[in-house]
């Protein structure tokens, strides 16, 4: 699975775009990309407001050295909002390196988002939320749309409503997992969703755990109490990245053991996923 970047991508912490004192707190608490959001976070009369304050600091902050990734998760397509947001992104200076997508629905709203950057010479990259049934219904596609796609994210609340169920990690695993296959194969990268209690950071950490655990390679985050707990289990540790590097070794040779278990081709590919986690 290729990574978004050569930097990591493993957490990503929504601040809303009402905040923007908060925008450079991002990096100080090692989240890997900054979402700056115009949608939920903000009301509905704080939108065109939030809108000039955020493009003119991604313009602001774009040469930083070593700065983390930063994102604008925009207002739906099919909303006046949403349009305005795509109308002030093309006139303006500013390049995100991430453009998030909300209620993706088909390939569509992804080409239209493909079209629109290339005509105004912007070499950001797609990130689309999936947190509706039409998505994903539609998620092959969707996740085949565009070379500039490059993961898709979980948007959970939304899944849940359009579902019915509750949001928790039983009702939507089947979910999750129609996402992991869909980015696999496409090869672009599986980003869960947040985790809503934000008192809990174990709970956090054991719902990261689960997402690694089923093929997720970052977690997006509502509060900077979530960016350590997400990073350390997104991190691969030093035992980890030993024996994957004694598998991929002993993988050169053919089929072989390590610590008494066979290794094959298939173990040897999930031993290379771990060491492109590390880095």
């Amino acid at each position: 699975m290729p990574h978004m970047s050569s930097e990591p991508t493993r957490s990503w912490l929504f601040t809303p775009g009402t905040r923007p004192e908060r925008f450079a707190k991002a990096a100080e608490i090692s989240a890997d990309v900054l979402i700056i959001d115009l949608e939920d976070a903000v009301a509905p009369a704080d939108k065109d407001g939030a809108r000039t304050v955020a493009l003119d600091w991604l313009a602001a902050n774009a040469s930083t050295p070593s700065r983390i990734g930063h994102a604008l998760r925009v207002n739906g397509l099919d909303t006046a909002a949403g349009i305005a947001d795509l109308h002030a992104l093309i006139r303006h200076t500013a390049v995100p390196d991430y453009l998030v997508i909300p209620k993706v629905e088909s390939a569509g709203h992804v080409e239209i988002m493909d079209r629109l950057l290339t005509s105004a010479g912007k070499d950001t990259r797609l990130v689309a939320i999936i947190e509706s049934v039409r998505g994903l219904r539609e998620i092959e596609a969707i996740a085949g749309a565009s070379g500039r796609l490059v993961g898709l994210m979980f948007g959970a609340a939304d899944m849940a409503a359009d579902l019915g169920c509750v949001t928790a990690w039983e009702p939507l695993v089947s979910v999750r997992a129609q996402i992991v296959a869909a980015c696999a194969l496409a090869t672009i990268a599986p980003i869960d969703t947040p985790f809503f209690d934000v008192r809990d950071t174990a709970g956090c950490a054991a719902e990261a755990k689960r997402a690694v655990d089923h093929g997720f390679i970052a977690k997006a985050a509502i509060h900077p109490s979530q960016i350590a707990p997400i990073n350390a289990v997104l991190t691969p540790s030093a035992a980890a990245i030993e024996a994957a590097r004694s598998i991929v070794a002993t993988n050169i040779n053919g089929v072989g053991t390590v610590d008494g278990k066979m290794i094959d081709e298939a173990v040897a590919r999930k031993a290379r996923r771990v060491l492109a986690a590390a880095g």
